[in-house]
């Protein structure tokens, strides 16, 4: 390896680690915000336990409304408790990866329709100019053919009426012998 090569390799990986500093940092704001949330979680747990068993104990709830809600309480909070183990971090961010995947597909979806709706639109946009571009293009043809017609009417109409009709030859003169003309 030569020194130029070990000078392109630093440079490489100082403007990398910036990048990587970054992401590591994200990690820990999310982690940090995992073992609040889960904090919570587990408080919000232990809470609804213990109000389930007050309100057995002050009569306003049943024995059997009180075991459901004291069940689910703690199950609340044994699943606080366990986000804010390193395996329940993993479960978040796998989570959250997840979910991250699959909001990216649903954008990329919504892109893909409507760089779609974009193309058809301009591909309806170019068949109507092209339209309006042969009906235009036939109308002139037209106006040419219909001025024709009347510069021809028009001469037609300066020649005699014996010279306008098709006639074989000596046909004219059997014509002259009847009478005819």
């Amino acid at each position: 390896m030569s020194f130029q090569d070990i000078s392109i390799t630093i440079r490489a990986v100082n403007r990398a680690s910036a990048e990587f500093a970054r992401v590591s940092a994200d990690a820990e704001n999310m982690r940090a915000r995992i073992r609040a949330a889960a904090s919570a979680i587990a408080g919000l747990g232990a809470a609804s336990t213990a109000v389930a068993h007050l309100g057995r104990m002050f009569g306003l709830l049943d024995e059997q409304t009180s075991r459901y809600l004291a069940s689910l309480g703690s199950v609340i909070t044994v699943l606080g408790v366990f986000l804010r183990t390193n395996w329940g971090m993993t479960v978040a961010q796998k989570i959250y990866a997840a979910a991250c995947w699959v909001a990216t597909a649903a954008q990329n979806a919504l892109n893909i329709s409507y760089a779609t709706f974009l193309a058809l639109t301009g591909v309806g946009v170019g068949v109507i100019v092209a339209a309006a571009a042969a009906m235009w293009y036939f109308a002139n043809q037209m106006n040419a053919a219909t001025k024709a017609v009347k510069e021809y009417s028009a001469a037609a109409s300066e020649i005699p009426a014996y010279t306008r009709s098709i006639r074989r030859a000596g046909e004219e003169e059997a014509l002259r012998r009847r009478g005819i003309e």
